[in-house]
C-alpha cells in the first residue's frame, strides 16, 4: 500500500451501482471498501440483474474515477479516468492489470490519460468523445464527472438520492 492510500481517510470516496428495472433507473450505494477492491466491485455488480447491465461508478480521493459494466456472467467492460492514478492506488492498478495494460512508471507519467473501454456507455447515449472529454476535464472532480454521466444517461435523480444518503 502506498503512503497516499494510507493517508487518505476515504471520506468522499464512494462506489455505486446503477441499473435499469423495466423503464426506470435505480442507483444504490455499495460499501465504500469496494473503492479499493476491483474484484469485490465486479462481484457486487454481477449480483445486480439488469436489462442493460449493471454499471459501477467509483470515485476515489478527488483524484480519479472508475466505470465498470457487467452484462451476464462473462461480459465486463472497464474504464479508468486517469492511468497516472495507478502509481498510487491499488484499484487503478487492478483495472490496468485486468485490461492487460502496463502500469506506467512514475517518471513516465506527465499527463492525464484515460484507459479502457471508451465506448462502455455508448449504447446508452454517452459516446467515446463525450466520455473522453469528461474524463479529461481537469476542472471537474470525479464525483462531478460521475454526476454529469448520470445526468446524460438519465439517472441523475436516483444518483443524487444515493449520494445524499451517504451523509
Amino acid at each position: 500500500m502506498t503512503e497516499l492510500e494510507l493517508d487518505d481517510d476515504g471520506s468522499g470516496d464512494f462506489a455505486a451501482v446503477a441499473y435499469r428495472e423495466e423503464d426506470h433507473w435505480d442507483v444504490d450505494l455499495l460499501p465504500v471498501a469496494l473503492t479499493r477492491d476491483l474484484r469485490g466491485l465486479l462481484h457486487a455488480l454481477h449480483q445486480q440483474p439488469s436489462i442493460s447491465g449493471a454499471i459501477g461508478l467509483v470515485s476515489v480521493a478527488d483524484d480519479f474515477f472508475v466505470l465498470a459494466r457487467v452484462y451476464g456472467r462473462d461480459n465486463v467492460s472497464l474504464f479508468l479516468s486517469d492511468v497516472t492514478a495507478s502509481t498510487d492506488w491499488k484499484i487503478a492498478r487492478d483495472v490496468l492489470e485486468y485490461l492487460d495494460i502496463d502500469i506506467p512508471d512514475e517518471e513516465d507519467v506527465d499527463q492525464v490519460l484515460p484507459a479502457g473501454d471508451m465506448s462502455i456507455l455508448a449504447d446508452l447515449g454517452l459516446d467515446e468523445m463525450e466520455l473522453g472529454a469528461l474524463a479529461g476535464d481537469l476542472d471537474l472532480y470525479p464525483d462531478e464527472v460521475l454526476a454529469s454521466i448520470s445526468e446524460r444517461l438519465g439517472f441523475q435523480a436516483a444518483f443524487q438520492r444515493a449520494l445524499d444518503a451517504m451523509g
